[in-house]
């Protein structure tokens, strides 16, 4: 097992007296995709948190690549190759396509001397042969893109950082069916490039179909995980439930 993210027995929570974790335990392997699913309120953005630096956990341990990362701060954590695709949109609406894409790349650089100024070129060539849709965009404001376009970007965004670990939170909110097929071949293609995912989305059937394995999020803690084909057997009712198969 090529471990690139190990969440430890984490509780977390937003006040002294509440915990919406509670000794959560979960591991992303590199080139796979991890599912979480679960109701709203279940937790999910808030293990996001945690591993992201937002949030830092009251007890347990966020390790990535084996050292502890819990709650180191969010930009440390991108330049360690640590990427986060939000619900909403992170773009700067007036700052152009173009800009938006080379911004995160070339703080990257200065902060770390890597990627070399050559790299970042090839990068962004390389970017634009994945997603050739943005070669005519790259000029517009992104606040002018459509959402399905913004969503482009992020994700084009995403694959110029190159990250060990990519989290994504919710990618297929408020989509067009068409762009949402787009959205998740993307996410393939980035485990094919040996990324580690951990995949939140509201479509539960989908992500199980694509995700070579799933962590059921209840009430802050993981009551059932599994293959996907795990999941066509009897493991967890409350998910046969939630996907719309009568007993």
């Amino acid at each position: 097992m090529n471990a690139v993210l190990t969440l430890d027995r984490v509780t977390a929570g937003y006040s002294v007296d509440i915990d919406v974790l509670r000794d959560l335990s979960l591991t992303v392997e590199a080139g796979r995709i991890t599912g979480l699913i679960g109701l709203n309120g279940a937790g999910k953005s808030t293990v996001m948190k945690s591993i992201c630096g937002f949030l830092k956990p009251k007890a347990g341990r966020v390790v990535y690549e084996g050292e502890d990362m819990t709650g180191v701060e969010p930009h440390l954590l991108s330049q360690r190759g640590i990427w986060y695709i939000p619900q909403e949109s992170s773009l700067f609406p007036f700052m152009t396509v173009m800009e938006n894409l080379r911004l995160p790349l070339e703080n990257l650089s200065r902060a770390t001397g890597n990627p070399a100024r050559g790299e970042i070129e090839r990068r962004f060539e390389a970017m634009l042969e994945k997603f050739p849709a943005l070669r005519v965009k790259l000029r517009a404001q992104a606040g002018d893109l459509s959402g399905g376009q913004q969503k482009m970007v992020e994700f084009a965004k995403a694959w110029l950082m190159r990250p060990r670990l990519c989290l994504i939170d919710e990618p297929s909110i408020g989509l067009s069916p068409k762009i949402v097929e787009e959205v998740f071949q993307w996410i393939h293609l980035f485990a094919a490039e040996d990324m580690a995912i951990l995949l939140v989305d509201h479509n539960v059937r989908r992500v199980i179909a694509m995700s070579h394995r799933i962590y059921v999020l209840s009430l802050g803690e993981i009551t059932a995980s599994g293959e996907p084909a795990d999941f066509a057997g009897d493991l967890h009712e409350q998910v046969k439930q939630w996907l719309g198969i009568n007993f």
